[in-house]
């Protein structure tokens, strides 16, 4: 679990974040959804550490992130797995080594044991046998999913994911929705997934939350998403083709 406190977040004048209150549950696709602009990824680095607020506190279970000493840190890095939305893998690694890399920075494992590890989240994200293949040699679509392999590596609590469907045909992002809810449940991970794509929403939104102009504007599940009468929530669905021809063939 990740309780996010009264967070307050400025860039000169700019408010971008502006007394957030949410709380992520463990074993769940936690989702957060806006427009551009609406704080989101402001929140997400808030959240794994990479900016600090002027106000509130971040906790992960009795921890709380904003005001940590560094090998407490550290030690909480360890238990974070991270899905950048460009994949940041190293062209000149290969897959193996890519996937490799957490383990080691953080862990004293031996070679042996590492490769096992490798094998095992290369299988469970249905990418066996491509360990010496390097990121250049392969679809996004597969690059995403090596993403999700290093992001597990470790045997994370806390899962972050930034828009993992962007650049992705619709059937691969499908697929990439699947895994992450799969992993999620596989792990009882903490899942945070930051995304304006609502099929995502539609699919594996377990705990959906709306930032609007820096602000929680509305929280709830998929199965809220076309009955609730909120504003904020409307105005956002109607900017999607695709719950906007959900909707027109409910009617008809």
């Amino acid at each position: 679990m990740i309780r996010v406190e009264n967070i307050h977040k400025t860039f000169g004048e700019q408010v971008v974040l502006d007394g957030i209150d949410i709380e992520f549950d463990a074993g769940k696709t936690n989702l957060v959804i806006g427009r551009s602009g609406s704080g989101k990824t402001v929140l997400l680095k808030i959240l794994v550490g990479l900016l600090r607020p002027e106000e509130g506190s971040v906790w992960y279970e009795d921890i709380d992130l904003v005001r940590i000493d560094k090998d407490s840190l550290k030690k909480l890095r360890m238990q974070v797995g991270m899905l950048f939305q460009g994949n940041a893998l190293f062209d000149s690694m290969t897959i193996e080594q890519n996937i490799r890399f957490p383990m080691d920075m953080f862990t004293k494992m031996g070679l042996k044991e590492k490769k096992m590890r490798v094998d095992y989240c290369l299988d469970r994200v249905s990418l066996a046998g491509i360990n010496n293949k390097f990121p250049g040699e392969i679809s996004g679509g597969m690059q995403k999913r090596v993403g999700i392999a290093r992001a597990i590596v470790l045997n994370p609590k806390y899962l972050f994911c930034d828009e993992p469907n962007s650049g992705l045909d619709p059937q691969t992002s499908i697929t990439i929705d699947k895994l992450i809810h799969d992993v999620t449940k596989e792990y009882n991970m903490t899942t945070v997934v930051n995304t304006h794509d609502m099929n995502s929403v539609m699919e594996i939104g377990e705990k959906i939350f709306l930032l609007e102009h820096g602000r929680l504007a509305w929280a709830g599940s998929k199965d809220k998403v076309l009955s609730d009468d909120n504003e904020h929530l409307h105005n956002f669905i109607f900017a999607s083709p695709f719950l906007q021809k959900l909707i027109d063939n409910q009617k008809g």
